[in-house]
């Protein structure tokens, strides 16, 4: 089961969550949809290349990441999204696009889009297309040790109330 070593990391941690199972859903928009969790709560992970080191970028569902903005926060020559050929085999155990937002699982570092903090509680993908974990924000930042930055815009409202529940 892809979950079982995030589980256990939060057991060790001893976290409280909820997992969720929901239909097979591949987009961030499906996932929230099928789960019934607000888009602004549940928390995709993009892989990204900055300076040619991979790494997570977390932000709300409907928020787009701006590359050039991540760059700047940064101050790194280059950020580009990684293509799914190019980070598949950093999730041991994971469905390709479904890992969990713990890079420190993954020996990556993983950077919050500053939006998502203003959350009690997020929910993101579990290791798997039809299971999800929710838990407060502040034990994913304690657990995580993300780096807090703006770099994603919000998709406009008429279209996020068109595709979240």
């Amino acid at each position: 089961m892809p979950a079982k070593k995030l589980k256990e990391f939060l057991d060790n941690n001893h976290v409280k969550y909820v997992t969720i199972r929901h239909s097979k859903a591949y987009t961030a928009r499906e996932v929230a949809q099928s789960a019934h969790i607000p888009g602004d709560q549940f928390a995709k992970t993009v892989i990204v290349k900055i300076d040619g080191e991979m790494a997570m970028a977390v932000l709300p569902a409907p928020h787009h990441l701006e590359p050039a903005r991540l760059r700047g926060a940064l101050s790194a020559a280059d950020v580009e999204i990684a293509s799914e050929n190019e980070f598949s085999g950093c999730f041991p155990g994971c469905e390709t696009g479904a890992m969990p937002p713990f890079g420190n699982l993954f020996d990556m570092p993983v950077y919050v889009a500053e939006s998502l903090t203003h959350h009690d509680q997020i929910a993101f993908n579990a290791g798997s297309h039809s299971e999800l974990i929710k838990l407060s924000y502040e034990d994913f930042e304690r657990l995580a040790h993300p780096t807090v930055l703006a770099f994603s815009t919000q998709r406009p409202a008429a279209e996020t109330q068109k595709h979240y529940l």
